[in-house]
């Protein structure tokens, strides 16, 4: 039976290498994928490329001045424009997969709209169970939805455990870290990092926003709260460890003591094709592991003191409702913040824990409930730019 896909967040590292993707399984594995619509944010020619290449019948853009130029480029193409682009393009179409990419809670309406639909959903955006995980859990199995992570962290556990989502027999999740940039710089020194330095990630390529959150370790403080939700696991018994090579995506440890992890090269092409095949294995898109270049493969704890984003992570958990929607919407708006050169590196997490104990901790029972608070954490952090605050994580 045929599939047919969406991709919010086309444009982007994740968006570009499913399409990649794609293309392989339909030509290799005759997996008859069809892209029935794409989503991006600004970028006119590359989705006019992406759409043109698989004759995809809608696409929508996000920054509205520029839907009539692609349409003129498209002809009988549907074009959609607008923030609300990417949701009507899943509410208008008949597709049975979404691949949702779109970075931070931009793509949140959309995906919980392919989740309400019953689609099944490659998620590749953390943010929508860090912020909505109260919300999406419910959702996912009241219309039959499936989820599948893309995250390579998640994705190693989603195939140590088989497909499981839940934890029995499992002691503890093992997410593992490259460090990022600054993994062996002085704490004073990272506080003061710049922009390029912040951007030059030492394994992956990513996007900004990610890559800053890498520098940051944020990227793993919402990892261990997407973990939370994806496996119906306690904070306590979701871990973290430093591997800079980036070759073991994560592990899982049974009750027994046995332990499974999932390797790799630096690859986000082979965690796609997992999401995109699952339960089926065919021919990898991605790199092969040469195993005759390794000679060891190594390990240390986080320091909590450089990385104090990762101690919100488990409060986040602890708290429910809304602080994850809060928790998020802060780092993105203080990482955007330091990407526009408005503030220093070292400002980012003390403005999110600012935001976190700032604003009160409201239940999350619907889609406003979380738009709402992620309003209130940008708030917050604007206001909080303009008046100068703390730089430093006071009383954690």
């Amino acid at each position: 039976m045929p599939r047919r896909l969406i991709i919010l967040g086309s444009t982007g590292s994740i968006g570009v290498n499913t399409l990649e993707v794609v293309r392989h399984l339909n030509e290799h594995a005759q997996a008859d994928i069809e892209v029935v619509g794409l989503a991006a944010g600004s970028n006119v020619d590359l989705l006019a490329e992406q759409a043109q290449a698989f004759d995809v019948p809608r696409v929508a853009i996000a920054d509205a001045e520029r839907a009539d130029a692609l349409q003129s480029r498209f002809g009988a193409h549907r074009v959609l424009g607008g923030p609300d682009a990417a949701l009507r393009l899943v509410q208008d179409s008949d597709a049975t997969d979404i691949c949702a990419a779109i970075v931070g809670s931009a793509g949140l309406a959309a995906t919980l709209e392919a989740v309400r639909r019953g689609m099944t959903v490659s998620l590749a955006n953390k943010e929508v169970l860090v912020a909505a995980g109260p919300i999406t859990a419910g959702m996912l199995e009241a219309h039959g939805a499936t989820l599948i992570p893309v995250d390579s962290e998640h994705s190693a556990i989603f195939q140590c455990l088989h497909g499981r989502m839940n934890h029995v027999g499992v002691k503890r999740l093992v997410l593992t870290a490259s460090g990022g940039p600054f993994r062996t710089v002085d704490a004073a020194v990272m506080r003061d990092a710049t922009v390029e330095e912040a951007l030059n990630h030492p394994t992956w390529s990513m996007g900004p926003k990610i890559t800053v959150d890498s520098a940051t370790m944020m990227n793993k403080a919402l990892e261990i709260v997407e973990a939370h939700w994806l496996f119906d696991l306690p904070g306590d018994r979701i871990d973290v460890i430093v591997h800079p090579q980036s070759i073991v995506h994560s592990f899982v440890e049974f009750d027994d003591h046995s332990i499974l992890a999932q390797l790799g090269p630096p690859d986000m092409k082979t965690p796609i094709q997992v999401a995109l095949t699952y339960p089926d294995r065919v021919a990898g898109s991605g790199q092969a592991l040469d195993w005759s270049t390794i000679r060891k493969l190594d390990f240390e704890p986080p320091d909590p003191d450089k990385f104090p984003g990762l101690k919100l992570a488990y409060e986040v958990i602890e708290a429910g409702g809304t602080a994850g929607a809060v928790f998020n919407g802060a780092n993105e708006a203080a990482v955007a913040a330091f990407l526009e050169r408005r503030i220093r590196f070292g400002r980012i997490i003390p403005l999110v824990a600012e935001a976190l104990d700032t604003i009160d901790t409201r239940p999350a029972q619907c889609l406003d409930d979380i738009l709402d608070a992620d309003r209130r954490a940008r708030s917050v952090v604007r206001e909080s730019i303009e008046t100068g605050p703390p730089t430093a994580v006071a009383g954690r």
